[in-house]
This record gives C-alpha cells, structure tokens and sequence, in this order.
C-alpha cells in the first residue's frame, strides 16, 4: 500500500525537503559511562525504559535476596485482587521458623498479620517472613515459586527462573540485572500504594530492632528503594531507585565486592545518568498528532495520536535536536475503529531512531451511506488513474 512520508517537528508539520537545511547538533559529547568492578550491572530510564549503561546485564546469576522483589510483586498483585488482606493473620510455621539466613525472628505458632510479614520482608528482608508468606498465600514456597516464574514471564523477565521465595542459593535459582530492573519498573508502576515500604529504614518486630541494608537511604535523599541481597554465591547486590527533578533511574548492581561497594557503584551509575541525561514527555496518550483523510465514511477526518505517552531519554540539551517522522497510510478507509493503527510515529536523534510507535485513530469512523461510498469510491478510483503518484 502507497504510505506517506513527513516529517513531523515537535509541533510542527514540515516537508521532507527541509530536513537537509536543518543544521547539525552542538554541544559537550556524553563522557563514557563509569566501569564498575562488579559482575553485571544495568541503569534504566524507569519512564521510557531506555538503558544507559549496561554491562554483562543478560547474564544469568545468582541473585540473592534481590529475589524477595518477586517474592513481593506476587503478595503486592494477591492484596490488589482482594484476596488476602494487610490485617489477616497468618500462623507461623515450624518451616518458615527453621528457615535460615536473614530473619526478622519469627516463632513458631506466632501469629503475625500480613502487613508485618511485608515489612519484615521489605525491610529486614527476612527469609522466614518470605517463606511464612509464600506457605500462607500457595501453601507450600515451591508452589509459591510457580507463581514466582508466572509472573516473571509476564514481565518480560526471560532470563529468570525462581525456585524459592527467598534467595537461599539453588543451581536452577537465578535472574539478571536487566530482569531485575525490569520487575523492579514493575513493582513501581503498578503498586505505588506499597513501593513507600521499600524506603522505610527500620523495622521493629519482637522487640528487635533492625534497619535496612540498604546504604543508599541514607546517603541520598533521592533514593527511595528498592533491594540488597547478599551470598556468598552472589556477592553484594543492590537494586535501587532513585527521583530527582521528576526523572526517576533505577539501577542494578550484582556480584559487588562488599557492602561499601555495591552502594558506591550503584551511586556511582545513579550519578552519571541524573548528571549527563534527561528524559522528557515528548508526546501525552490521546493528544492529537495528526488528521487523516478518512473514505467511505460518514466523517471525512479522523485525529490520530498515540495510545500511551511517549517519553523519551536524550543527553541533556539535545531535546531541540529531535526530529519526528510519521509514516501513514496513504488510504484511510471506513469502517476504522478507535485504536487502530494507522501508521508509524519514530523520533530521531542525528542519524539514530530513539523512538517508535504506533499511530492510532482516537476515534472511530463508521461507513457511509450506500451513496456516500459509491461516491468515495470512483473518487478513489479517478485519483489512481489521474492522480499524482508521489
């Protein structure tokens, strides 16, 4: 099908033919992200999902108690559907008791509400809170790991594989930094009611007292979560997130040397992206973009726009160097339904396609009449036998 091709300024519609007299950008390159001594690593635009720095973020490793964001997601997904509740009790067994590691010192026979049980995992990141929530929710933690791994191949997270709810190591246990910020944008997302849990800095329970591992609560105003785990398998392990300015980053590091490194590094790569990026909302979900010729319809426009918001992330100073392109169908043809893809949206950098999405009709157009689109239709019909074919 012939498409259409123009480019559309942030705003402003131009001809094709300007894009050679725009001149090219100006400003300090970006500096080379910063090397970090640990195994894997990855920093992420939490609102466009770009990946600023990444190294070894594929590899599958051993993740530690990072593992309790999923052993989270799971109880933070059963609260919304109404199945469980903060104020029910769960009794504890002699399983999650005996459950080594981390603890936030549970009894057996102890009944404990739920919303203790989150805390004691989200912030003491207590091994036998994970399991008493894993046996009260599933039954059994194996059960609970099914639910584990369901979730995580709805999330996108390909590299994952969950066998318990704690993190205590296990061969076929494992995920990657990029998993692990992917679950972590999720947890944000879709349960800001709980994510305030993650920068909480202390948890009292039985009379014991303990903060969170966390360093980066601390040290920087800005970072409000998320997870630390440790083994000796895994290393230091530090998923974080932090917002400055309306910008949000979220960073993982894995395999670090110690408790001091993990948080320097993860400062380290949270530094360099609020410093040398930003990210802005170059478009809103439902804003008009463009109209389209609708045939053989009862409405002859139709506006088109994007279905979610596009945000994108571009070293800082270069958002007046963007330049969108939309690519359409040449032949709108009624019946169209709201929603539908009609073409293509991309937002170029330089020589580089930082973005690309769908561009949809905000509204249905229903067919004309009989006469309306016979009418349309040898219309149609003269533009391709006399028209111009450009």
């Amino acid at each position: 099908m012939k498409m259409l091709y123009r480019i559309l300024s942030l705003g402003l519609l131009l001809p094709a033919s300007l894009l050679a007299q725009i001149p090219p950008p100006t400003g300090m390159p970006t500096p080379a992200a910063p090397q970090l001594s640990a195994t894997s690593y990855i920093l992420m635009d939490y609102d466009s999902g770009e990946v600023l720095v990444e190294h070894e973020a594929d590899s599958r490793l051993d993740i530690a108690s990072i593992t309790k964001l999923m052993t989270s997601y799971v109880v933070f997904h059963e609260l919304n559907g109404g199945k469980i509740a903060l104020d029910d009790v769960v009794t504890i067994s002699e399983n999650a008791w005996r459950t080594g590691g981390s603890r936030m010192f549970l009894e057996p026979r102890m009944e404990v509400t739920v919303e203790q049980l989150i805390l004691g995992l989200v912030v003491q990141s207590g091994n036998d809170a994970s399991v008493a929530l894993a046996e009260f929710l599933a039954g059994t933690e194996e059960s609970f790991a099914g639910v584990m791994n369901f979730y995580a191949e709805q999330l996108g997270m390909n590299n994952s594989n969950f066998i318990n709810a704690t993190g205590l190591p296990d061969p076929d246990h494992y995920s990657t930094a990029h998993d692990i910020a992917l679950l972590s944008a999720a947890i944000i997302r879709d349960f800001p009611e709980y994510y305030s849990w993650y920068s909480e800095k202390e948890f009292t329970f039985n009379n014991i007292r303990q903060h969170n591992r966390n360093n980066l609560l601390w040290r920087d105003p800005a970072v409000d979560g998320l997870k630390t785990g440790h083994t000796e398998a895994a290393g230091y392990c530090l998923a974080s997130s932090a917002k400055r300015e309306g910008m949000r980053l979220i960073s993982v590091v894995m395999g670090s040397a110690s408790e001091q490194s993990r948080a320097s590094e993860s400062q380290s790569l949270l530094n360099y992206g609020f410093r040398f990026f930003e990210t802005v909302q170059v478009y809103r979900a439902g804003e008009q973009l463009a109209e389209g010729r609708v045939w053989k319809g009862l409405s002859e426009q139709v506006p088109l726009g994007l279905n979610e918001d596009l945000f994108i992330t571009i070293p800082r100073g270069r958002y007046d160097d963007l330049k969108p392109q939309v690519e359409m169908q040449s032949e709108l043809q009624a019946p169209l339904e709201q929603g539908a893809a009609v073409g293509r949206i991309q937002i170029h950098l330089d020589d580089t396609v930082v973005a690309s999405r769908n561009l949809v009709a905000l509204a249905s157009v229903a067919p004309a009449g009989f006469f309306g689109r016979a009418w349309d239709g040898m219309r149609l019909w003269m533009d391709g036998m006399f028209g111009d074919d450009e």
